[in-house]
């Protein structure tokens, strides 16, 4: 187990690099020897920090050790784990060192994102409300209930709406803890997460390879890559614009699952006009849960990298990440560079089981090899 900071609280303030609302960020690069892919966190950054350290990116005491490597995390870091709020500290922190070091942190906006700027709160865990917790924070729900009430009762009583009893401050209460004040103001346009939320893409290309969170459907299949980061800053910095925008289409970048579920048959044309677009030869996608290794869909044209990182669902340590070393693309297996397979058959169980002897066991990939080798034949 690595060495962990005791405290991360604070941190952001003195390392964030904000980008000015209205200004667009860089988002496409070229030459870049090494990049480094990592999906989906949801606020485990014990995990988060082992798969960093495996892929040679940081040491012992999460310091930048990747040169001129360039990480990209591809969004949905927040929400369901408890400590969303170190991880986001570790990131912004990250960005400053490696660019020192002539590398690049690309930090992407998922769906969990958008949702804590504009207000779905629905995943937010405990822990997460817990680590904006102060003295005060008892205090401050108070006064949000007061504001809460006096805001329901000036508007008049709705005819099937909610009776102000006991009942329904209880509810209340549950759905506003201590913490949820200061994480709100954190989150908001003025605050230090709001802001640099507010500032990243939620796409970003380097070489041949379009990252980003979800996915892009028919609807967006020839939108530009400067298009889509623009319009979602605008949209995430002016909640006017998110209905009928892109932030929350679910065939925009940071909702569409039919690159990792969809017929692949059906979607090739498809994909083969998005590539087309960008220039690139791939994307690399989290969002959709591949139980344990990086997967490539579309004869490695769709490569999907949310191996379940976080343990909130059922404990198992998953440790696997995306590298792309000199424009090929490999797995990098709990340190290990695996091939990726060609095919969804044969080349696919193969991988598979050299995946799994690398993890604790049992590993997590069990099932997976089970299913595709009664598929493929029992002789693999």
């Amino acid at each position: 187990m690595v060495h962990r900071f005791r405290s991360l609280a604070g941190l952001a303030l003195a390392v964030c690099l904000l980008v000015p609302c209205g200004l667009h960020a860089e988002d496409a690069f070229a030459g870049v020897e090494r990049v480094i892919a990592v999906g989906d966190v949801h606020g485990d950054y014990e995990q988060f920090l082992d798969v960093l350290l495996s892929a040679a990116v940081i040491d012992k005491d999460g310091n930048w050790t990747g040169g001129k490597t360039h990480l990209v995390q591809t969004g949905d870091f927040l929400d369901r784990g408890p400590d969303s709020r170190k991880v986001m500290d570790l990131l912004m922190k990250l960005e400053k060192e490696a660019k020192a070091a002539g590398g690049m942190v690309h930090v992407l906006l998922g769906n969990h994102e958008a949702m804590n700027v504009y207000g779905d709160m629905r995943y937010v865990s405990a822990g997460e409300y817990e680590a904006f917790r102060e003295p005060n924070s008892e205090k401050a729900i108070q006064s949000l209930w007061r504001e809460h009430l006096l805001n329901v009762q000036n508007n008049g009583p709705v005819v099937g709406g909610p009776r102000l009893d006991d009942a329904y401050r209880k509810k209340w209460e549950a759905e506003h803890p201590p913490g949820y004040a200061e994480h709100r103001k954190a989150f908001s346009s003025s605050g230090v997460y709001g802001r640099w939320l507010r500032g990243l893409n939620a796409v970003v290309k380097i070489d041949d390879t379009l990252f980003l969170h979800g996915g892009i459907g028919p609807k967006f299949a020839t939108t530009g890559l400067r298009n889509m980061n623009n319009r979602i800053r605008g949209e995430l910095n002016d909640h006017s614009r998110l209905q009928g925008g892109l932030a929350m289409d679910n065939e925009g970048p940071m909702w569409y699952r039919g690159l990792a579920n969809g017929n692949e048959t059906e979607l090739d044309a498809h994909l083969d006009k998005v590539l087309k677009t960008h220039k690139v030869q791939r994307i690399a996608i989290g969002h959709t849960f591949t139980d344990g290794a990086v997967t490539p869909r579309f004869g490695g044209r769709v490569l999907l990298i949310d191996i379940g990182l976080a343990r909130l669902y059922d404990k198992m340590l998953r440790q696997a990440c995306l590298l792309v070393e000199n424009g090929k693309p490999f797995a990098l297996h709990r340190g290990k560079k695996l091939d990726l397979p060609a095919d969804a058959g044969a080349e696919m169980l193969r991988y598979l089981k050299l995946a799994s002897t690398l993890d604790p066991q049992p590993s997590s990939l069990t099932k997976r090899i089970g299913e595709l080798q009664a598929r493929v034949g029992g002789g693999q």
